[in-house]
């Protein structure tokens, strides 16, 4: 037999009802916010620890390729798959606790001499077109690159701390290859 119940009660039952329902709804609703929150810091995490990373450009050194407050990624995973190539802009450790960005000019075994503003890389002059016309590059003898090791120079010859005062960098001193510039936007493009 069912039970009597006035119109009055029905309606409160069903408020209470739909109170529930809410109250699970909204639960459901922020305990799904705090997974896609946790979800995406992981994420971010683990591709900015082991695959890309955002940094900024500081000093005159690789003008007029990139300025001071250039923003760029880097590429972490890169060099675990490949060997750094020569013309492409890496970021590494330098001997003076400090992360340093640069271009790669000579590879592990090479000869590297500079004479008349002119790179030589194993007796034949290194193409530049990433260099201003003007651009001066102090003289420096031969040397041969050990192996496991680059020569690395900024674009801005006359005012870059590089190999040339630092010596060969070790590999396993690179961060990363530069992949881009993405601050400014005005500024943007492939490196």
């Amino acid at each position: 037999m069912s039970e009597f119940m006035s119109r009055s009660e029905r309606q409160r039952k069903e408020r209470l009802e739909r109170r529930k329902q809410k109250r699970y709804k909204r639960s459901s609703n922020a305990f799904d916010w705090v997974k896609a929150v946790v979800i995406a810091l992981v994420v971010a995490v683990i591709i900015r620890g082991f695959f890309l990373e955002p940094t900024y450009v500081q000093g005159p050194s690789m003008l007029n390729t990139m300025r001071t407050g250039d923003k760029i990624i880097i590429n972490k995973l890169v060099y675990w798959f490949t060997s750094p190539a020569r013309g492409e802009i890496i970021v590494f450790h330098s001997k003076e606790d400090r992360d340093l960005i640069k271009r790669v000019i000579g590879l592990p075994g090479d000869t590297i001499q500079v004479k008349n503003n002119h790179v030589y890389i194993n007796g034949k002059i290194l193409s530049e077109p990433y260099l201003t016309y003007s651009t001066q590059t102090s003289t420096i003898p031969l040397i041969k690159i050990p192996s496991n090791h680059l020569f690395v120079m900024g674009d801005n010859r006359e005012n870059s701390t590089d190999s040339r005062e630092l010596g060969p960098i070790p590999i396993d001193q690179i961060i990363g290859r530069a992949e881009f510039i993405y601050w400014p936007i005005s500024e943007w493009k492939l490196l």
